[in-house]
């Protein structure tokens, strides 16, 4: 049984994260083709909208967290800012060096950005029960 609420948390959070991934992949584009804004700085834009989507379903959905919201919030900041400093610099790594469009890069870093730093920290940090 715990194997199964462990599956369901996981896809949860994963569902979540791809409803604020693609928020912050929207924006991110917007802020580069259509504003002219350097894409590692829209990384950081968008990072930072997409995170207030995936903090709210995060909470209220996947994990359910019962905790008040204000020491979460700041282990969340914290988590983000993690985040947006890997996905900017290793979109920026991968674009430069692998010479890979943005775009596929950002997606690239995205899934691994996700899987192996966001989730597990906010699984058994951020909404730790």
């Amino acid at each position: 049984m715990k194997s199964k609420k462990s599956f369901l948390t996981f896809f949860k959070a994963q569902a979540s994260a791809f409803i604020g991934g693609l928020s912050d992949y929207a924006i991110m584009l917007f802020c580069t083709e259509v504003l002219g804004i350097h894409y590692t700085l829209s990384i950081v834009i968008s990072g930072t909208l997409g995170a207030v989507v995936n903090f709210s379903i995060n909470k209220y959905w996947t994990f359910k967290s019962p905790s008040p919201i204000g020491g979460q919030l700041v282990r969340f900041v914290v988590v983000v800012l993690g985040s947006i400093a890997l996905k900017s610099s290793g979109t920026y790594l991968v674009t430069e060096f692998v010479e890979i469009d943005y775009k596929i890069s950002r997606i690239i870093v995205e899934l691994v950005v996700s899987l192996l730093f966001n989730y597990p920290l906010q699984r058994y940090w951020v909404f730790k029960k």
